[in-house]
This record gives C-alpha cells, structure tokens and sequence, in this order.
C-alpha cells in the first residue's frame, strides 16, 4: 500500500472534472496537505500545470503514477470548508470545481504558465541559433521560426514545455543590522581612511541603532554604495524582512466608542445574540435607522467571545466607510477586501486573515471567501443588492453562500436592507427567517425626507431645461445660499445616450453589438459599454451624409457640463463609472464631499447607498424612469429600491431633507410608494402581480444561453436543448423562449435564451448537469453554453 494525493487539475473541462491520482515523493511525505497548491505533470509530453490536492489514500499501486513534481505552499491555502464549499458552488452554479477553487484565491494566487523550450540533446545548429549556451529558453524569446522548432522537436532534439509560475510574492523591505559593539569598535575604525566622512557617520551610526531600514540611512545621506561596502567590511548584515502593503498605511482611523442605542436597535442586538446557532435574521430598518450601528455591536460581542466576523457590502463605493466606521471601532483586527485595492494589496490583506492577525473581514462579493475560522457572526449589508451576484463563471450569489457558511459555523446570518428583495422578505414571512424591524432614524433629530415628484411631461411643455425641473433649480439655488450639500442621481453615464442624424433618424451603431454606441466628451469618442469599442464623433452622419447630426439623451457628463452653466459658483463632484477607474477614486471624490470642497455630487446608481453626511439636504433625481423602462419583470423592484435608497442620503442630521423625483411616469406605483417611503405597500402590490404572473418568489428559475458567431447555430442549438427539456418537465413548469437575447449580439456573437420557470422539478438539475457536460463537445465549433441559476435580469 502506498500513499496517494487527489488532485484537482487546473483544466476546466468535462473530462477533468475529478480528482486525479499522483504519487507522492518520500520529500513531500511529511509536507503536503490536504487544501495545498502542487505542479503535476498531465497529458502526454511534458505539460506541468496547477492543482489543488483535495485528499489522500492508501492505494496497491498496480499501475505507473506520475508524481507530484513540487508543492507551490508551505501551508493549505484553501481550509476544509471551502473545498466543501467548492462543492456546493460546482452543483449550485453548474461550474467546474477548478474554476470554483480559483475564485476563492486573491489573483496573485491564481495559475500562470510559462511555455519554455529546453534542449533534449546536444545539435550544432540548434545550440548556435535557439540555445546560445543555455539549456532552455523561454518560448516567446525564440529567434528561429516555428517551422524550425517543430523540426527539431520532432527530431527530438528539443521538447517544450509548460511549467507554472508562481505569482505571489511578499513584499519585503530591506534592513541594516549592526554588527558593531564596543569590543570590535576599534578595529572597524582603523579601517576608516582620512577624510571618509560618509564611513565616519555611518560608523557612529551603527553603535547607536541595531537595526533599522536602509532608508533611515539613506535619508541621513549614507549612500547604498557605502553601506554595502561596510557590509563587505563586516560592519553590518542586510536582512529581508517581510512587510504588508496596507492599503490604509497613510490614513489614521478615529477611535470611535459604541453609541447609545434606541429601543428597536437594542431588540436587534439582543436578539440576534440570543441565537448563538445558526438562523438567518432579515433586518429591515428604513434609511438612516442605524444597522450599522447593530452590526458593529454585535459584532463587538462576537469578538469579545474569541470568535471572528464577516461584514459584506456590495460596492466598492460603499467600502470608504463602512472601513472608517469598522476600523474607527475594531483598529488592526480588520482587513479589506474589494477590487479597489491592488493585486498586492489583495494578497497581503487575505494572508492577514489566513495567519489569523485580522478578526473581522469587510469587502464586497469576493469577500465571502475570505478564510476566516471560528466564525460568530455574518452580515450581508444592503442584501437586495444586484452587485452580490456574480455574472461569470462561477455564477454565485454572495448571498446564498454568506448563508451556508453561517450554517457551516453554526452562527448566526443577518440579511440588513431598507428595501429588502422579494424573495428575502417572503422567506420572512413565512418564518424562514427571523424578521427584525427598525422603523425610527437613528438620530431623533433626523426626521424622514419630504419627497416631490416632478412630472416631466408637463416640464417639457413649458419648454424649460430638458434635465433639471423648475422646482429642481429653486430648490438648488436655495441649498447654495444656506452652503448645504446636494446629491444628484442620474443612471446612465457618458455624455449621452446616442447620436442621431435629424435628417435620416440614423444611429450610430457599435460594430459589434446590436446597441448605439454611447457619447464620451472627455475623450471626444463614441464608446460601446459592452465591447469597448471606440471611435471618432462624426460630424457628417454616416448614411446619409448630412450635417445634422444631434446628440440625444443625456449622460453624467453632459448634467455636469449644464449644471456649471445653470450654477457657476458651485463645486460639482462627478462620481460614474468614468471618474472612479483610477485607484482611490471612490474614497478621493468621498472624502472631497464630506470636507465640502464641493456643494454637489453627481452620480449614477453608486451614490444612492450608504453616504452619510449630515450637510446633504437635497436629493434630486433626475430621470426615475431609467430602470423603469427595462423589459425586466424586476424593474418595478429596482426602482423602488433605488429611489428610496438614494432619498435616504437626505436629511440625515438636525437638518430636514428634501427629495425630488423627476419622471414622466408620475402614477407608476413604484414612483408613487417610493415618495411615500412605504416598502410594506410595495411588497404586498408587486407580491400580487408577481403572483398573478408567475415569476419569484412563487417559482423558481433557471436561464440557459447559448452563443455564437453564427446566428442560426446559436437559435438550434437552443430548440434542441427546448425539446429535451420538455420531455422531462412537469405541465406545471414554464418555458419562455427560445427567444433572441435583449442584445442580440455583443462582440460579434449571437445570443439566444431559454427561461425556466419551476416549483419542484427533481429532473431539471440533472438534465442540465449533462446539457452542460456535453456543451463541451461544442465548444471546439465555437458555440458556448452557459446556465444561470436563479438570475437576477431576463435581458
């Protein structure tokens, strides 16, 4: 009996989806564990890649095993939870389990190959022209043609190969130990010649401090030269010492003392603190109710029991601060994780948790992997949000797996939201989870905000500025005189939606999607938002060749160039996809509004959560119907949500806060409950016409597309897959389709889609488990497959 690792392989595919067999060597024996990183050979020829070792056995070796060739870790960097967790993922998302296992690690961390060639044999002519005395070289750094290096492999003369490269590297930091005392003090200045002023500094120096970075040197003038010159000399070692990059290394966070809660939020606390299990708690507490300030006391409470904490929040741009409210109140025990923060960064943060120096984890949908152990307590903050869920591969909702890790722990889950999902507050209805209610601000000065609705037909008749209603500009006007801040929501950025010729109605399309390209001033291009695609503004129009070619629509950046005609003397702060690439955006344009250096911040959907500044009075809303008018059945849901979260950064403080909601919708009833603030309305309406049409919560649903460059191949592809899904179905379940995608095709491939609507399908999963597997045979033509569990958009 030998011992053998199972190995999960960096190839996602159908046929590797399972663990493979490797010997281990007598050197790994007493090394490799179960959740390490290890290089295996695989396939024929000399391919190494990347693997995941997910067991061991004793095994009667009949046959040759390859070896595991090294181990890229001195430690498992995935825990026994999160394999099991991959596992969960890879039935729930119709994933490989490679591609699950990767998800969980910070990028640095994930497989990169290296293609080399290396010399099998020696050969004049291939030791002069490839090799020139090095035994291997890397393939892109050939000189000779790939005709020539097939040649010679098949003469076996030379062979390529694949090996991995490790990315992740600590960052270190170099220092200067002293080996000076005051026995060898004397001997290290005879060596000093006259006039070395730089050695007699230095020598002085190194008898007063042990051991200090070589820049405290280097600022005091001691060159590098003449420090590794003494080195030479024997007056002192240089040592690499490890170092985190901390992303918030120049920031001081103010300690900040627990707060006084009222009655509801202490209930909140008590509460979910009495279940020390596992049950999942739905908080609902209107904007400004103080859930932060529950979250962060019963997080204090977890801590204080030796146990650690999760916080989630869906966007980057709400990270800033919660970090600020989190650190302010848990100092070095919290680490961060979002996409803001550099790859490096990313890595340090993760080996904080990993080593166990960080208690409590904040980050967005990534975060949910963190490798957190003895866990007390999970909180999803704003859980309706869209961001939790995944688009790619694997398609996983934070949500779903934040709650099977609590149920992992045995801990408690808390699912925090003014406007909660529909399907979160109907499993609270039905005492799937503990429904806990805040119905009071925070603050007993902040009083909820006045909201207007504007209808914009009737604007449009009087012929004033097609973006900002009258009542919107006075209302404006009088925020600046009283130097009070104003936010203002506008869901599309760019400078506006398209160009149009007057003449013909042409619309300049994207190249390579069936959608308008989208006006960019600030480069003066035209961009696709699906593909990238970029081009020239014309300024004949293209089909026709007439000059009048109009822009229509209106963007982020076209609101900013007219809000600074209509009020020259206000600072304008604009926060969109466009002004936030760059890293430490989000937190710059924040940190500029709270210090006032602005009075207004424009901004598309980003804006609308989590910012709470007491000087901010006036909300205003420029175009409510934006999410409205998707052929979406949650767009009703979306609106709502988006239109009383963004109402909610009104009036926070002693100060009372306005809202004005611009439409040309006025009677929809989302509008009209958004004004009222009155989700319980809006859940029981839009419950009812979700029922009546038989969407969620009242069925389950699944999507299925299919893509390629040719249309009719994607169309068959998709009424094949129709008809084997109807031979297993119930009559109670519903197919939509197969109909074209809402965009029928992105980056020159066609898209078709097939929606599922079910209550209790025990054949469905496993029908699509083998659709999938054997979509892999597809792929080779170019057709792609992808299934969509539980989606958040039809389009």
């Amino acid at each position: 009996m030998e011992k053998v690792a199972e190995v999960i392989v960096d190839v996602p595919t159908r046929q590797t989806d399972q663990p493979f067999t490797y010997r281990v060597s007598e050197s790994l024996k007493d090394i490799l564990e179960i959740g390490m990183r290890v290089e295996v050979p695989f396939g024929n020829g000399n391919r190494h890649i990347q693997g995941f070792v997910v067991g061991f056995s004793q095994k009667e070796l009949n046959m040759e095993l390859k070896e595991i060739t090294r181990c890229i870790d001195l430690a498992p960097v995935l825990n026994s939870e999160l394999l099991d967790l991959a596992d969960y993922m890879k039935e729930k998302t119709f994933s490989f389990k490679i591609t699950c296992l990767q998800t969980m690690l910070p990028s640095v961390m994930k497989a990169k190959y290296e293609k080399i060639i290396v010399r099998l044999k020696d050969h004049e002519q291939c030791d002069q022209q490839l090799f020139k005395g090095a035994d291997s070289v890397l393939f892109e750094d050939a000189t000779v043609s790939l005709k020539q290096i097939k040649q010679w492999r098949d003469q076996e003369i030379i062979d390529i190969q694949y090996l991995v490269k490790q990315q992740n590297r600590a960052r270190t930091i170099r220092y200067v130990r002293s080996l000076v005392t005051r026995h060898n003090f004397d001997q290290f200045t005879d060596q000093i010649r006259k006039g070395a002023k730089r050695k007699v500094q230095l020598l002085d120096v190194l008898t007063r401090t042990e051991f200090q970075p070589t820049t405290f040197y280097t600022e005091q003038g001691i060159s590098a030269t003449v420090l590794r010159q003494a080195q030479k000399d024997g007056w002192l070692a240089f040592e690499e010492v490890e170092m985190y990059r901390d992303p918030y290394a120049d920031r001081q966070f103010a300690q900040t003392e627990a707060l006084t809660l009222n009655d509801e939020q202490e209930i909140a606390v008590e509460t979910i603190l009495a279940k020390p299990q596992h049950e999942v708690f739905l908080l609902e507490g209107i904007t400004g109710s103080g859930k932060t300030e529950v979250y962060l006391q019963s997080i204090a409470a977890v801590l204080a029991q030796g146990k650690t904490a999760m916080m989630l929040v869906p966007e980057i741009a709400l990270t800033p601060q919660m970090v600020e409210r989190f650190k302010g109140r848990f100092g070095e025990a919290v680490a961060v994780l979002h996409s803001g923060l550099s790859k490096g960064e990313k890595y340090d943060e993760w080996r904080k948790i990993e080593r166990k120096e960080a208690k409590v984890v904040v980050g967005a949908r990534s975060a949910v992997f963190a490798p957190l152990e003895n866990i007390g307590l999970i909180v999803v903050d704003e859980e309706h949000e869209a961001s939790y869920k995944q688009e790619e591969s694997p398609r996983y909702h934070a949500r779903d797996l934040a709650i099977w890790r609590g149920n992992y722990h045995n801990c408690p889950v808390v699912l925090g939201s003014a406007t909660p999902s529909l399907e979160s507050r109907a499993r609270a209805q039905k005492g799937v989870y503990h429904f806990l209610k805040l119905t009071k601000r925070g603050n007993k000065a902040a009083l909820l905000p006045q909201v207007e609705v504007v209808d914009m037909r009737e604007e449009m008749i009087h012929q004033g500025s097609e973006t900002f209603s009258r009542v919107l500009q006075e209302k404006i006007r009088d925020r600046l005189l009283k130097n009070e801040q104003i936010v203002l929501l506008l869901n599309r950025r760019g400078y506006s939606s398209f160009v149009m010729c007057r003449d013909c109605g042409f619309v300049l399309p994207c190249p390579n999607c069936d959608i308008s390209l989208t006006l960019h001033m600030d480069t003066k291009t035209m961009r696709c938002h699906y593909c990238g695609h970029e081009e020239k503004i014309p300024h004949r129009c293209p089909n026709c060749q007439s000059n009048k070619i109009r822009y229509y629509g209106t963007g982020t950046q076209k609101v900013e160039e007219e809000l600074t005609q209509l009020f020259p003397e206000a600072a304008v702060l604009r926060m969109d996809v466009d002004t936030t690439r760059k890293k430490g955006a989000h937190e710059k344009i924040l940190r500029d509004f709270g210090e006032k250096k602005a009075s207004i911040l424009l901004g598309t959907q980003m804006i609308a959560k989590g910012l709470d500044f007491p000087d901010i009075t006036l909300v205003g809303v420029l175009n409510a119907d934006t999410s409205l008018n998707l052929p979406d059945f949650r767009s009703g849901e979306r609106t709502f949500q988006l239109l009383t979260q963004v109402s909610g950064r009104a009036g926070r403080a002693d100060k009372l806060g306005e809202v004005v909601i611009q439409t040309f919708n006025p009677d929809h009833h989302a509008i009209l409950l958004a004004q009222q603030q009155n989700y319980e309305r809006f859940y029981q309406q839009e419950m009812f016409i979700r029922h009546e049409t038989g969407y969620p919560p009242y069925f389950f649903t699944v999507k299925v597309v299919a893509s390629h460059e040719k249309e009719e191949v994607a169309a068959k592809k998709m009424y094949q897959i129709h008809q084997r899904l109807q031979q297993v179905l119930s009559p109670q379940a519903r197919m939509l389709g197969p109909t074209p995608s809402a965009i029928l095709r992105i980056k020159n491939r066609y898209y078709y889609q097939l929606i599922i609507k079910y209550k209790q399908e025990p054949n469905l999963f496993p029908l699509l488990q083998e659709i999938m597997q054997s979509s892999q045979l597809d792929q080779k033509s170019g057709l792609f497959l992808s299934i969509d569990n539980e989606p958040l958009s039809f389009i």
